[in-house]
């Protein structure tokens, strides 16, 4: 059966209702303040508390970090750390975590170089602005090379479309976002999650 992962929660109640509902794994965005989902170490350590009592994998989310953010991410408890942007595969192969390059659109041309890190245990393939709750066409991502690595499918996924993407793109994984978000924007929806994992 299809994973599914629900990323961006900001505080313990996301993480209850993500865990409480099926998710198998739990994002946290961290040192990337550009995001309104942006998270610091002491919310992600008691959010990352939450998820694995529940047995929901927990992964910080993070664009080009740092070797000390690194250290800091794994110091909170988390067991995946998911990198966006453009970084030295040296920082990859060093990670005391295991890790989850992410694509989008724009730079998925990368895909066969950093395909040869071997601490890379899995891949997001999101839409051009990540977190934007766009799609994109899946077909690129289908047509990639299966190098048996965990493949995730993000991007403007939700309810309504999730089981297209799934017999379309046959992810390991689907990743949602701002699909379960509440309308503020403040954390997550229980009905919207649950829609989405039924």
């Amino acid at each position: 059966m299809t994973k599914i992962k629900i990323c961006g929660l900001m505080s313990a109640e996301d993480a209850e209702l993500a865990s409480h509902n099926g998710a198998d794994f739990g994002g946290v965005v961290m040192f990337f303040p550009k995001s309104h989902r942006n998270t610091d170490a002491e919310k992600a350590a008691e959010i990352v508390s939450v998820l694995k009592k529940n047995g929901t994998v927990p992964v910080a989310v993070t664009v080009e970090p740092a070797s000390e953010q690194i250290k800091i991410i794994k110091s909170c408890g988390f067991e995946y750390i998911q990198i966006h942007g453009n970084v030295d595969k040296e920082l990859i192969e060093k990670s005391p975590l295991p890790v989850i390059k992410a694509f989008n659109v724009k730079d998925i041309d990368m895909y066969e170089i950093y395909a040869g890190c071997s601490n890379i245990e899995g891949y997001v393939f999101d839409a051009a602005e990540p977190g934007s709750g766009r799609t994109f066409e899946w077909d690129i991502v289908r047509k990639l090379r299966n190098d048996g690595r965990m493949k995730i499918l993000a991007g403007g996924l939700s309810a309504m479309n999730v089981a297209d993407a799934i017999n379309e793109v046959r992810p390991d994984c689907v990743d949602i976002s701002s699909g379960v978000e509440n309308d503020t924007r403040t954390g997550k929806d229980a009905v919207k999650i649950k829609e989405f994992v039924s």
